[in-house]
């Protein structure tokens, strides 16, 4: 199952359809737009639908899942979005779609007319197969499994790399200085493109005003053009920002004297990080919020090193839509940086998440996907979901309750951990069987459940004989949200009943949220059967508590 339910956009999905998702991706805006594909190879869109983004075949926006046909079952191995929103997918055969925003020709099919659903895009790519797309703002960028890198769409600022600044219609291949020379990774900025060779070289070519080609100066460059500051460095990933500041040039160049090689570029909307087969994440580029991690807001021109404590790093991130960076060592801790929240953090700051993706879905402006979210195929459950799954289980299972004539399976151990009733009682007794009389199936079931995944699951009125449990045994917490649950499913017809109960069971601020309530629906209120049926010394404290409160005055 992947876990998308850090982004509002999916809040309304039911369980079992969430239980389904293997890829997704939030874009738009306002994070008010998404994809995503199912166990089933189905692939559907929701949202606002944007220029025709979602891919539907039009421009109504949908707050529930609408099917792509035309995409399903044709296995999505990379996707990328731009602003306007255009979407790109390469798939498993190495097709690439493309649909949206066509304002600049970004969806590479000769025109400008916006799209509708999914196209092939044929031009000079119907002989290749392409392994990754990326997307800049208006611009679209590809690599083939050669090793080659095509371009097409908004071209203001050289970004397509044809040494012009036209806009491309079509795909055309970026060639000049990359010529004869292998790309292995690709990443756009708002209005620029990187590529990482396979010898671990950078290039980088289009808009610079912010430094984020990482060449020293601010010129915009139309053709691909060498990062020299890099010589010896080998990246292995690289994601884009901006800003530019010559102040460290000579410290940065005895730096990048070092050998190691780059692996992973990536750019967020106007700087650019990289990451180094040795772990280390060099940035450059628009630093006004933080985002290149340096402790200052300087821009910086040529790439510089960041300080993360000598962690070794495997993950660097970055969004063109945003000002946020991330990045993740090896030992699985989750560092971020620059506008988060609003707030800009200037140097990296442990998180206590799990993965860079939460980064982009809690701290984000706008909170979209920085890339194509996935899960493996291998049903992997976490313990709290093995937990789950493993209750009222009876295959594993080494202790039953019988309520009113019914089984509940649950394990001692479990059992001992979570709650200091039955730490007690089990090690009083060896019995595999309990019987229990004093509460009812529904409720002592729920109480189990509750110890297996920490939530409750029942209508107010039958939250009481919880309520009444959670008192029994001294379970604080269950205590707690057995009185939320009620204070959330409370009406006119049952608010003296539940009153009633909070009385009983001495939950003060629950006693006081259902006194007012009835208080501010009294006439409703004082005709119910339950107001009628009312116990007469709590019916005596009701009216008297009532009056002090105002109840009664003209």
């Amino acid at each position: 199952m992947l876990d998308v339910g850090k982004w509002p956009v999916f809040a309304l999905l039911p369980p079992e359809e969430l239980r389904l998702i293997r890829q997704a991706c939030v874009f738009g805006s306002a994070a008010n737009e998404a994809l995503y594909v199912t166990v089933n190879d189905e692939v559907f869109a929701l949202g606002t639908n944007c220029s025709g983004c979602l891919g539907l075949g039009d421009l109504q926006s949908t707050i529930e899942p609408r099917r792509i046909d035309v995409l399903c079952g044709k296995k999505i191995e990379s996707l990328s979005y731009g602003t306007g929103p255009h979407v790109v997918i390469a798939t498993a055969d190495g097709e690439v779609f493309a649909w949206g925003h066509n304002g600049y020709s970004q969806l590479g099919n000769g025109t400008t007319n916006h799209g509708l659903t999914p196209a092939l895009v044929s031009t000079n790519l119907l002989s290749k197969r392409v392994t990754e797309v990326a997307c800049g703002s208006h611009h679209t960028i590809a690599l083939t499994t050669d090793g080659e890198v095509f371009a097409w769409g908004y071209n203001n600022s050289g970004q397509v790399g044809s040494g012009s600044t036209a806009n491309q219609p079509t795909p055309r291949r970026v060639s000049s200085c990359l010529q004869n020379k292998v790309v292995v990774n690709i990443a756009c900025g708002q209005l620029c493109s990187m590529a990482v060779l396979d010898n671990g070289e950078i290039y980088g070519w289009g808009y610079n005003c912010n430094g984020q080609l990482g060449l020293g100066n601010n010129g915009n460059q139309q053709t691909p053009c060498r990062i020299a500051a890099l010589q010896g460095v080998n990246i292995v990933q690289v994601r884009a920002y901006g800003e530019t500041d010559l102040i460290h040039l000579k410290k940065v160049q005895f730096l990048f004297s070092l050998i190691c090689l780059f692996l992973q570029v990536t750019c967020g909307y106007a700087h650019t990080l990289a990451l180094t087969d040795e772990g280390m994440v060099y940035a450059w580029g628009a630093n006004s919020y933080g985002q290149l991690g340096t402790g200052n807001k300087s821009n910086q021109a040529l790439p510089t090193l960041i300080n993360t404590d000598k962690e070794r790093m495997v993950e660097v991130a970055a969004c063109h839509t945003s000002h946020t960076s991330a990045a993740k060592t090896q030992s699985g801790q989750v560092l971020m940086w620059g506008q988060c929240r609003g707030q800009a953090v200037a140097s990296p700051h442990l998180t206590h998440f799990s993965s860079t993706d939460d980064v982009f879905a809690c701290f984000a402006t706008p909170a979209v996907t920085w890339h194509l979210l996935s899960v493996d195929g291998d049903d992997y459950l976490t313990v709290a979901q093995s937990l789950k799954k493993e209750f009222d289980s009876p295959e594993i299972s080494d202790l039953k309750f019988l309520v009113d004539g019914k089984c509940i399976h649950v394990h001692k151990a479990l059992l001992k951990i979570r709650c200091e009733h039955f730490r007690a009682l089990l090690n009083e007794t060896d019995e595999d069987t309990l019987q229990i009389h004093q509460f009812s199936y529904l409720v002592y079931r729920a109480f189990l459940e509750y110890l297996y995944t920490d939530t409750i699951n029942l209508p107010p009125e039958d939250a009481i004989g919880l309520l009444d449990l959670a008192t029994f045994y001294r379970e604080t917490r269950l205590k707690r949200l057995c009185q939320e649950t009620i204070k959330r499913g409370i009406t006119e017809e049952n608010a003296i009943t539940l009153l009633s109960a909070a009385v009983k069971y001495e939950a003060r601020d629950l006693e006081e949220f259902c006194f007012k309530f009835c208080v501010n629906h009294l006439t409703a209120v004082t005709q119910t059967q339950a107001f009628a049926d009312m116990d007469h010394d709590l019916l005596k404290n009701f009216i008297s508590k009532a009056s002090r409160y105002g109840a009664f005055k003209n």
